[in-house]
């Protein structure tokens, strides 16, 4: 998809919801590390439009810290953990706050969690686990990995508890190195996790980073990708299930800036009951220096029940016609009643088809998770939420 020289000088973007659509470029979107830089959102700026305020415990506005989170590190076998003071020189490496919340987590985290994955050297699964800082209490948090030259690592983020929590969560991918990331969201019913995720990738560095949320009464993350060197390569894959009043929302932004990079977004979610609500928002920039590029990103909701409400905007902007490929994609539906004949005139009962049709939903997200246990554990997840409804 191009967007032509004359949409370019009226300040549009091409994307699928309409050629010639109002949309700012992203490449000029603001970022500091100051949170007095940012003024204080009211809900109708475009970041903010689909987050409803009242619920982010002020986060938003200045919130004090009130407790801490508690970070447990169970490290595989020659991985370095260590806990940095805030002006250590690493931190901020990977990317700056581009909101006012990620800008107030860096202001008011006291101390990091500094995770270190040899280079050379292909290790076993290290599980950082958060939790929160109870029911009521405000919590900030600063995390930064890196996997050094030609690493291999998984690293799973399991969070967890009450309270609310905003942080800002680091991954450098040094040149040659592989690094799977599996972020869960596990929240209490009360818990709201404000988190913006930055990765920044070296020459033929591989990233394939997994967020799953299900638990929390509101989860905003933000998971924002950078090319340093050529032939980066960035697969990000989502899955979420929103319950009765949950909000969960996603938003996505591979920046291309650099030459021969590759990404592919894959998001999927199903939503359940009144008020369940979804949001996801890709944005990907290929800017003119990064000729070569291949992109696509694709997300589907499935919608359960009546009450439940998915977004879902996918914006494309390209600055160079250079590029090998670049595409998206976006579909929002209820279940396939093709699919639940299909099933039921072969003798399964209603009940048992609608979860298979959920399970084949989710089973290309499930089948890409490398840690069994990890992947065990969702799958069970999903058939408790399946179970709550009768689904």
């Amino acid at each position: 998809m191009a967007v032509t020289t004359q949409d370019q000088q009226h300040g549009l973007t091409a994307h699928s919801h309409g050629a010639g659509a109002p949309v700012s470029s992203r490449a000029d979107h603001f970022t500091s590390f100051d949170v007095n830089a940012f003024e204080v959102p009211g809900g109708r700026e475009e970041i903010w439009r689909f987050t409803p305020m009242k619920r982010l415990a002020n986060l938003h506005n200045g919130a004090q810290a009130t407790a801490k989170a508690t970070v447990e590190v169970n490290a595989a076998e020659g991985v370095k953990v260590e806990t940095a003071a805030k002006g250590d020189e690493r931190l901020g490496t990977a990317g700056t706050p581009g909101d006012r919340i990620a800008a107030q987590a860096w202001t008011s985290f006291t101390e990091a969690t500094v995770v270190t994955l040899p280079g050379d050297t292909k290790v076993g699964p290290t599980t950082v686990t958060v939790t929160g800082p109870g029911k009521g209490e405000v919590a900030y948090g600063h995390l930064h990995v890196k996997a050094e030259r030609f690493a291999q690592a998984v690293v799973v983020l399991d969070h967890r508890g009450s309270g609310a929590y905003a942080d800002n969560v680091e991954f450098v991918v040094e040149d040659g190195a592989h690094l799977t990331v599996v972020a869960i969201q596990d929240w209490a019913d009360d818990a709201v996790h404000v988190s913006s995720h930055h990765a920044k990738l070296g020459r033929d560095a591989t990233l394939k980073h997994t967020v799953i949320t299900l638990g929390g009464d509101l989860v905003r993350l933000t998971p924002v990708v950078t090319y340093t060197g050529r032939g980066g390569d960035a697969e990000l894959l989502g899955l979420y299930f929103a319950d009765a009043g949950q909000h969960l929302e996603h938003r996505t932004f591979v920046d291309h800036a650099v030459s021969n990079c590759r990404s592919n977004v894959v998001y999927k979610g199903a939503l359940q009951g009144d008020d369940a609500h979804t949001v996801w928002i890709g944005d990907v920039l290929i800017r003119a220096a990064a000729e070569g590029t291949e992109t696509f990103e694709l997300n589907r909701n499935l919608v359960l029940t009546d009450g439940a409400r998915a977004d879902s905007v996918p914006n494309l902007e390209i600055e160079t016609g250079e590029i090998e490929g670049a595409g998206h994609a976006s579909a929002t539906g209820r279940f396939d009643d093709e699919q639940l004949f299909y099933l039921q005139a072969r003798g399964i009962p209603e009940e048992q088809a609608r979860r298979l049709v959920v399970r084949g939903f989710f089973h290309e997200i499930l089948l890409k998770i490398d840690v069994p246990e990890v992947r065990e554990r969702l799958e069970a997840a999903i058939e408790a939420e399946l179970e709550a409804v009768g689904a």
